[in-house]
């Protein structure tokens, strides 16, 4: 269980990668600080368990369904990453509930410059737009976040933050660019309620439907390597 609230930006040093998996390893001292073997650490919004560690650096595996609906699929050594370890029982809960278990991607459509903050704008797949609600909370690369704006148009529905200086430079969101892929996490509680009414309407079917496309669910969210 994570809060969102960003600890340290990692890099990641090396990946090695197989047919199905991946495993790779971050530079991330603060990270690492007090961590045990089978520690959780959220990559970029993406729980992982630490496998190995030093006093520097600490290695994860990736299963070929986290690389599948997470930006890791691609990964590449160099690449700046937000780190965060799981929370403490009895610490001030500074973000929302996140959980590091990711519901897909999403993409940069705008990013829009004021004076001393950042508007950025991300698209937002059919699946999960019931999820995501103004001013609610939402995990982007791991960072909590509140949805300062949302829209469904024709060509697909969007959501929109507000980063302050310090979420700039503190995570990886201020060198997002347009067309720059991100991981997303939504509410728990609102996947619970869609879970709920979903069921609900499942049960509320004719028999001949209630197999039917019509109660397809929602993709389920990914989480670490366990």
């Amino acid at each position: 269980m994570f809060t969102g609230i960003i600890e340290e930006l990692g890099t990641i040093e090396r990946v090695d990668r197989t047919a199905d998996a991946a495993r790779i390893t971050v530079r991330g001292p603060h990270a690492v600080t007090g961590a045990k073997h089978g520690d959780s650490i959220s990559v970029s919004g993406v729980c992982l368990t630490v496998v190995d560690f030093d006093g520097e650096r600490f290695t994860a595996d990736v299963m070929a369904q986290t690389l599948a609906m997470s930006t890791l699929d691609g990964v590449q050594e160099g690449r700046r990453v937000n780190l965060e370890r799981a929370a403490l029982v009895g610490d001030r809960l500074g973000g929302h509930i996140v959980q590091g278990h990711i519901d897909g991607t999403a993409t940069v459509l705008e990013v829009r410059p004021g004076e001393a903050w950042r508007v950025i704008r991300f698209s937002l797949d059919a699946a999960h737009a019931p999820l995501v609600v103004d001013k609610g909370s939402i995990a982007v690369d791991g960072v909590s976040l509140t949805v300062s704006d949302l829209g469904d148009e024709p060509e697909g529905s969007w959501f929109e933050v507000s980063l302050i200086p310090e979420t700039l430079t503190a995570t990886t969101l201020g060198t997002l660019e347009v067309g720059d892929r991100v991981n997303i996490e939504t509410d728990i509680l609102a996947r619970h309620v869609e879970r709920m009414l979903r069921l609900d309407a499942h049960r509320s079917l004719p028999s001949s439907l209630a197999g039917s496309s019509l109660s397809s669910p929602v993709s389920a969210p990914i989480g670490g390597a366990r």
